[in-house]
């Protein structure tokens, strides 16, 4: 059992910067030993602990419209595509708040850095608003919820980053404002060269975010 505790990742800031969602972690778990059964329980359970549940079952809801990934190495807004890959946050496509904090894609409600839904005190609760709690019963403690940009960024790829330009598209009947993670790398976050993009002299876009703002379109 020890061993494959060992495989789950600790730090919560490990398990946010799974980008491909932590049901794909639970996946790669259940499959890499002998005795999957046993495996796939242990890491059920592990991501239990952590509450992500809710979160993995919203990542595998088809997108929403105008934020699908288009091909390999092309991304969609509302009909406008380019090559700038989206910005690490606990969904592929992040949506963030007028803060810079991460939302749920599907509904806008706040989440923290694993994806959990959390209430006005950053404390992870279920669709209905009570205390996310762990098999023993416990409630589970509150996660990191930071700047996808401003927070993320710096942490993970070690490069400045500020939230400066930004683009807007009707999609999906209301005003999505497309938002320019910026940096004074050369390069973006899928490692091509950097585009100036809406950003601010001596800065290139390094990935993008995205708002939803309730003016309709």
């Amino acid at each position: 059992m020890g061993a494959i505790i060992g495989r789950l990742p600790l730090p919560c800031r490990a398990v946010a910067e799974q980008r491909d969602g932590l049901d794909d972690l639970a996946v790669r778990l259940a499959t890499a030993a002998t005795r999957r059964s046993a495996l796939r329980r242990a890491a059920a359970a592990g991501l239990a602990l952590l509450g992500v549940g809710a979160a993995t079952a919203d990542a595998r809801k088809k997108p929403l419209p105008g934020t699908e990934p288009f091909g390999e190495e092309w991304y969609g807004f509302c009909g406008h595509y380019f090559t700038t890959g989206s910005c690490p946050g606990p969904y592929r496509l992040p949506r963030i708040d007028r803060s810079g904090l991460p939302l749920r894609p599907s509904d806008g409600r706040p989440v923290d850095n694993l994806g959990r839904l959390v209430d006005r005190n950053g404390l992870p609760v279920d669709e209905g608003g009570r205390r996310l709690v762990g098999p023993d019963g416990a409630p589970l403690p509150r996660a990191p919820r930071t700047r996808i940009c401003e927070d993320w960024i710096p942490e993970r790829h070690g490069v400045d980053a500020d939230t400066q330009g930004s683009w807007y598209r009707c999609c999906d009947g209301r005003v999505r404002r497309l938002v320019d993670c910026c940096s004074r790398s050369k390069r973006r976050i899928n490692g091509d060269a950097a585009l100036r993009g809406y950003c601010r002299k001596q800065h290139h876009v390094f990935c993008v975010m995205y708002q939803d703002l309730d003016i309709p379109c």
